[in-house]
C-alpha cells in the first residue's frame, strides 16, 4: 500500500503562544473569571468579534455548546421545530434536541446546499428557528434564506464550524444570520484541539448566552463586549433568571488560538487555492466531478468534495479501496454504516424521513482533506490517487461481471 501525505496532522501552533502559555502554567491562572479584566479569553471574544465584523463574541467549550447556547438564548418554547439541513455532521441536530427542540431535516441537492423547494415548503408557521449548516463550508443561497426567515419571522442560526473566512456577498459568513458559530476543533481553521465561539450584534442574546455559558453572579462585566446602556440593561434583565450549563473555554485554550487569528487570511488563501488547484484536475476526467460554488461565494475550504459520476454501489466500494491503496482516504458519505454525517445513522432522532434527494447525493458524495499547509507535490500526489482509483474501481468491477 503506498502512504500518502499527511493530511490529519494540524499547523503547529504559532510560537508566539508559548510565552503565554508558560505565564498561564507558573501562575495557575487558567479559569476565565480569575483576571479581574483582559483574561485571555476575553481578549480572544474580543479580537475575534473584531475579525468577523461583530459586536459581540462569547468563546465557549465547542462548536456544539455555541449552537445549544443559541437556541437557549432565543428563550424557544420546548419542542418548537427547528429546520436544519439533512446534509450535515450529528452535533447539530444533537445541540438541537439538547436545546429541547426538534430539528426537522430539509433535503439538499448534488451540490450539497439546501434545497429551497424543500426549505421553503417546510419553513411552516410552527417553525421555531431556522439552523443553516455551511457543511464541510459550502454556502447555502442565503439571500432566499434570509428573506424567507425574515417573511416568516423565524430567526436565522448559522453553523458555520467548516467556515470561517467564507464570504457571502461581501459578509463575513457567521455575520448574516442572528448568531454565528464557529469551532476550534482541531481540523479547523483555528485549532484549539475543543473549543467553539459565537457572535452577535444583538445585546439580549449575547447577554442570555454569556449568563448561560456560566456567568455566574457578576463575571458577565469580565466579558470584553462593547460597552453600552442597552447592553447592561440586557445583562440586569437575566442576572441569575437563566441556568448555568458552564460551557466556558478556559484560559488555555484561548492563549493557543489567540496568535492564530493573525495566520487567518494566508489559511484561506492557501486553502483556497489548494482545493481549486485539486478540484479543476478532477473535473477534467469522466468519473469525478465537483460542483461549482454559488455566484456570491468566496469560499474557504480546508477539505475537498466531488461526486461520483455513475457509479454503482459496488464500484464506489472499490474506489474508496483503491485510494486507499493509493495513499489516499476518502469516504463516500452514504457507504459507511457509523458514518455521523449520514441522517439515516441518526437513530436518537427515532424515526427518521425518507429524504431521497439528500440519500441519493449521500451515495455518490466523496470527501477527503485538503489542508491549507500542503504543496504542490503533494497536491498531485492526491489527485492523481483519486483519479487513477476511479479508474481502476470501473475496470475491476467491469473486470468482474
Amino acid at each position: 500500500m503506498t502512504t500518502g501525505p499527511n493530511v490529519y496532522d494540524s499547523e503547529p501552533i504559532p510560537e508566539a503562544a508559548r510565552a503565554e502559555i508558560e505565564r498561564l502554567l507558573g501562575s495557575g491562572d487558567l479559569f476565565r473569571y480569575t483576571a479581574a479584566k483582559d483574561a485571555p479569553v476575553a481578549m480572544l471574544e474580543r479580537e475575534f468579534a473584531e475579525m468577523l465584523g461583530s459586536k459581540y463574541a462569547l468563546a465557549v467549550s465547542s462548536c456544539s455548546a455555541a449552537l445549544f447556547l443559541s437556541l437557549k438564548a432565543l428563550d424557544l418554547p420546548r419542542d418548537s421545530k427547528v429546520l436544519i439541513p439533512a446534509f450535515t455532521f450529528a452535533a447539530v441536530p444533537s445541540s438541537v434536541v439538547h436545546a429541547e427542540c426538534v430539528p426537522v431535516l430539509v433535503e439538499c441537492g448534488d451540490n450539497y446546499r439546501i434545497d429551497m423547494d424543500d426549505f421553503e415548503a417546510k419553513l411552516t408557521a410552527d417553525v421555531g428557528a431556522v439552523l443553516i449548516s455551511h457543511m464541510r463550508g459550502h454556502t447555502s443561497d442565503m439571500d432566499a434564506i434570509v428573506a424567507l426567515c425574515e417573511a416568516h419571522n423565524v430567526p436565522l442560526i448559522e453553523d458555520a464550524a467548516h467556515s470561517l473566512g467564507t464570504v457571502w456577498g461581501g459578509k463575513n459568513i457567521g455575520t448574516i444570520g442572528k448568531i454565528g458559530c464557529f469551532s476550534f476543533q482541531s481540523y479547523k481553521l483555528l485549532n484549539a484541539g475543543e473549543g467553539g465561539i459565537l457572535v452577535t450584534d444583538d445585546e439580549d442574546l449575547i447577554a442570555r448566552a454569556v449568563i448561560m455559558s456560566g456567568a455566574y453572579e457578576h463575571n458577565w462585566k469580565k466579558h470584553n463586549a462593547t460597552p453600552s446602556d442597552a447592553l447592561d440593561a440586557a445583562f440586569d434583565r437575566v442576572q441569575n433568571q437563566l441556568p448555568l450549563y458552564n460551557q466556558r473555554l478556559s484560559n488555555l485554550a484561548a492563549a493557543v488560538v489567540r496568535p492564530q487569528l493573525a495566520e487567518v487570511p494566508r489559511r484561506v488563501r492557501d486553502g483556497r487555492a489548494n482545493h481549486d488547484y485539486v478540484a479543476a484536475k478532477l473535473q477534467a476526467t469522466p468519473f469525478l466531478t465537483v460542483p461549482d460554488k454559488l455566484e456570491k461565494e468566496l469560499r474557504a475550504p480546508d477539505s475537498l468534495q466531488f461526486n461520483l459520476v455513475d457509479f454503482s454501489r459496488e464500484e464506489a466500494l472499490a474506489f474508496q479501496a483503491s485510494a486507499k491503496s493509493h495513499g489516499v482516504s476518502v469516504q463516500v458519505f452514504g457507504l459507511s454504516t457509523d458514518n455521523a454525517r449520514a441522517f439515516w445513522n441518526w437513530q436518537f432522532l427515532g424515526d427518521t424521513p425518507e429524504l431521497p434527494m439528500t440519500r441519493e447525493m449521500l451515495s455518490k458524495a466523496c470527501d477527503t482533506r485538503l489542508p491549507a499547509r500542503l504543496q504542490k507535490a503533494d497536491l498531485d500526489f492526491i489527485a492523481t490517487a483519486l483519479i487513477e482509483a476511479a479508474a481502476d474501481a470501473k475496470r475491476l468491477v467491469a473486470a468482474a461481471e
